[in-house]
């Protein structure tokens, strides 16, 4: 399955470059969390020195605007078997322990949240198929 693994991060390219990195690194996160084939390896080097890898395939990092990220979001749920789906919505940085998130999170509907970001994992035709017009973040 991971052989066809395709991912995408798409964030909006109005937030602040803090917060843009920030979205991209959590968003990161949580989908190598959710495979963690995409990067559980090391590699060592001619003089012996070894590293953690960042990651075995490429991550572009596409934009699009909050509305078209929620709505991006709701087609891509509800998550199924393979299928990584990770949003990063707005109302998370304002709290400041994950505590409080996790408190928070069932008290919400994403389809109402502003969603600063989603990284997608999965089979590379449906990753495709949600991320195929977007543009890449310049």
């Amino acid at each position: 399955m991971l052989q066809d693994t395709r991912l995408a991060i798409i964030v909006n390219p109005e937030l602040l470059p803090g917060q843009l990195a920030n979205t991209i690194a959590a968003i990161s996160i949580g989908i190598g969390s959710a495979m963690p084939g995409l990067g559980n390896q090391r590699l060592t080097d001619s003089r012996q020195n070894t590293i953690d890898i960042s990651s075995n395939r490429p991550i572009p990092i596409l934009q699009a605007d909050g509305p078209a990220i929620r709505a991006l979001l709701l087609k891509a749920l509800p998550k199924e078997e393979g299928r990584v789906v990770v949003p990063f919505p707005a109302f998370a940085r304002s709290l400041h322990s994950y505590a409080d998130y996790e408190t928070q999170f069932p008290q919400r509907d994403l389809s109402q949240e502003t969603i600063d970001g989603i990284g997608l994992a999965g089979a590379a035709q449906w990753v495709k198929s949600l991320t195929g017009s977007l543009k890449l973040l310049r």
